[in-house]
């Protein structure tokens, strides 16, 4: 069998495809953005018609550019967005609505009536979530409330969800397969991650019927076969995994204690806490990093909801940039006097503080403030968040080795030289960057390739792992506790409840 493997990576603003061979090597890509909706302030849909296209013409795109036939793919691994909301129609595929994107914040004050009559905890103890619109389930009973008639469906059994794997493997096997995997399950806040199953309890209080659910496999497991009129020659889906675990996998952070960190629109870091299903005491995520032969690995994790995404209001919001990689080249001519301070809560904050209405604020401007300092502020932003989960997260779960933590990184934005060492100064920690750096799409092709049995398993592949730069800190500590006591200042004039 060929050692081909196809992977979906579908992410918040374009869908990629990438072909790896045997080796693990980057053979062929393709890659459309699709547009984004924002019908309301606070709001942010897809359209699913948009996200299914964008698949099927990346992957074809991905396939001419390898110079295979599809009947050369041994497996295809599918990596997504989390909590992105998909509900259609069980007869024909249709969507029912636009998907409500997990950077929605819709449903605030759902979830604040919620807490308000006691719920949180219990969310907390089966999810490891907190009641944040972030998350699948609200937007689930936003849509079967807002959208006409979709309950009266809903409770008819005529209508299925599923974030977005479960509708991409939905559309590719012509809707014989209503599947998850575990990883995406455990993001909707309807899922009992010590149980691993459906939570009854939870959908009485969201009011969400139970046979809108799909069902909920492992990581690697057969989540069925691609129709042969989509990509000339029938394929099976192999691996599935969020985007965020799959990129775990792709670090091959396989041992408890290690740590990996996404630089996408959003910021998400993991750390692997193996079989211990840490209970957080400063507002991280418990979740399911991955799970194995029906085995549970567990993780901590914080998510920032505006990372690359700040960098893409720099180019279209402001103005100030064309492309990304301008952002870096102008931070190093910034004024190094300046203490200019981008709190990017445009979107709300994230991890630790899961404020739902703070809204962004710069700080320290003056006359002399120019393009460089913003785009320097808007860079630095995103190493002072990744410092403020890190250190929850040891409070949290203390590993004894944890001051010689190094950590992996991945996403479009650690190709910024100056934004990586600028990170490993805040943490006062190594930073890691690999030579295969689309490490998403690795860990999903890595779930459908050890699958299919033509690539190698966990130690086989962890070995493969290779790394191309490491950032050391540079930053004088006094220098870098005084710049960071200035982030720790700005948030909390950001807060709502300031």
């Amino acid at each position: 069998m060929s050692g081909f493997i196809l992977a979906i990576d579908q992410g918040t603003t374009s869908s990629r495809a990438i072909v790896f061979d045997a080796e693990q090597a980057i053979v062929g890509i393709g890659q459309k953005e699709f547009p984004q909706h924002f019908p309301k302030s606070g709001w942010v849909e897809h359209d699913l018609e948009d996200i299914w296209g964008t698949v099927v013409d990346t992957c074809r795109d991905a396939i001419a550019d390898a110079g295979i036939a599809a009947s050369d793919i041994a497996a295809i691994g599918i990596t997504n967005q989390r909590e992105t909301v998909a509900l259609w129609d069980r007869r024909t595929g249709e969507p029912a609505c636009h998907a409500i994107v997990w950077q929605d914040r819709r449903t605030a004050d759902f979830c604040d009536s919620l807490k308000a009559k006691g719920h949180e905890p219990e969310f907390t103890e089966k999810t490891g979530l907190l009641l944040d619109p972030y998350f699948s389930g609200t937007k689930v009973t936003w849509a079967l409330d807002n959208v006409d008639g979709l309950r009266a469906r809903a409770e008819a059994g005529e209508i299925a969800f599923g974030t977005i794997d479960t509708f991409l493997i939905w559309r590719l096997t012509g809707g014989a397969r209503h599947v998850t995997d575990a990883t995406n399950a455990a993001r909707t806040l309807i899922y009992n991650i010590a149980e691993n199953r459906w939570d009854d309890g939870l959908l009485e209080i969201l009011r969400i019927p139970s046979s809108i659910l799909p069902d909920v496999l492992d990581c690697a497991a057969d989540f069925g076969t691609a129709k042969a009129e989509i990509f000339g020659a029938e394929i099976p889906v192999y691996g599935v995994a969020g985007d965020q675990q799959a990129a775990t996998i792709g670090q091959a952070c396989f041992e408890p204690g290690m740590f990996k960190s996404t630089y996408g629109t959003g910021c998400f870091a993991l750390l692997n806490t193996g079989t211990d299903r840490v209970v957080s005491g400063n507002r991280m995520l418990t979740t399911i990093a991955y799970r194995l032969g029906g085995e549970t690995t567990y993780a901590l994790e914080g998510s920032i909801f505006m990372a690359g995404a700040s960098v893409q209001w720099l180019r279209d919001g402001l103005g100030l940039i064309e492309s990304a990689a301008e952002s870096g080249t102008m931070a190093e001519k910034a004024d190094p006097e300046q203490d200019v301070y981008l709190v990017p809560a445009f979107v709300g904050l994230g991890a630790p503080h899961w404020d739902a209405n703070a809204r962004g604020a710069l700080f320290g401007l003056t006359r002399g403030t120019g393009p460089n300092e913003i785009a320097k502020a808007t860079l630095e932003a995103v190493c002072y968040q990744t410092r403020d989960l890190l250190e929850a997260m040891h409070r949290d779960w203390d590993a004894p080795d944890h001051t010689s933590t190094t950590l992996r990184v991945d996403g479009g934005m650690v190709a910024s030289d100056w934004t990586m060492q600028c990170l490993a100064d805040m943490l006062d920690a190594p930073v890691d960057r690999p030579v295969v750096k689309e490490t998403t799409a690795l860990g999903a092709a890595w779930l459908a390739g050890s699958h299919a049995g033509v690539w190698p398993g966990r130690d086989g592949f962890a070995k493969t792992w290779a790394l191309e730069t490491t950032f050391t800190p540079k930053m004088d500590e006094a220098e870098r506790a005084r710049k960071y006591d200035g982030w720790l200042d700005a948030v909390r004039r950001t807060l709502s409840t300031a």
